[in-house]
């Protein structure tokens, strides 16, 4: 599997996840899998995520799990070991790519310009999440990139709601959007699992 694989297997949306407590790791997963979702970002940002990541891997081990926010090779080193299917990050270096390209992982680079899209693909990654989205421009932003880029097919994340990701989703270049809003850190604390299942269902079925 590339990752552009991923991407094609996440739409229409990734859930963007923040896992504060292990106990709640398996829980969240299985009410996202029950709405119809299969592909999970797990982002770096806890002390127990990759933790999470070898849990819900465990757990649910047909599903795709993912490292999100991985900001250098020594943390892309660690998703790995971790059970990682693929990895996200928010931005690129040539350090953190020549290190992807020595590995068998998925990786995922985020871009924020033509320039960034340029050095992703000397590298031969044609699957980049665009971040921050909304701030970058947005759905304007991917038709421009379209032009130059038509092979390149991207996950836009930041500022994506179930307002506006129809509209993301329906550009040419967009396998799928990263969706923070089905599994809200807030619900989670709350064990309110139906509600997240609801959420991810509703994603599901009207994208």
């Amino acid at each position: 599997m590339n990752s552009l694989d991923v991407l094609l297997q996440a739409k229409p949306v990734m859930p963007v996840m923040v896992i504060d407590h292990i106990d709640q790791a398996t829980p969240l997963a299985s009410a996202l899998h029950k709405g119809g979702i299969n592909v999970f970002e797990i982002t770096l940002r806890s002390e127990c995520a990759l933790d999470a990541i070898t849990l819900i891997k465990k757990e649910l081990p047909n599903c795709l799990v993912g490292a999100g926010t991985v900001l250098n090779p020594e943390q892309l080193k660690q998703a790995i070991e971790a059970g990682s299917d693929f990895a996200l990050s928010p931005g690129l270096t040539a350090g953190l790519l020549e290190f992807a390209g020595k590995t068998e992982m998925p990786f995922i680079p985020g871009v924020a310009s033509p320039g960034d899209v340029m050095l992703a693909l000397s590298y031969g990654i044609n699957a980049m999440k665009l971040f921050p989205a909304t701030q970058l421009g947005g759905e304007g932003m991917l038709k421009a990139l379209y032009g130059p880029f038509p092979e390149v097919m991207f996950c836009p994340t930041g500022g994506i709601s179930a307002d506006n990701y129809r509209s993301f989703l329906s550009l040419p270049n967009v396998a799928c959007v990263g969706a923070s809003w089905i599994a809200p850190a807030a619900l989670a604390r709350e064990e309110k699992w139906d509600e997240i299942t609801f959420l991810a269902k509703a994603a599901v079925d009207n994208a």
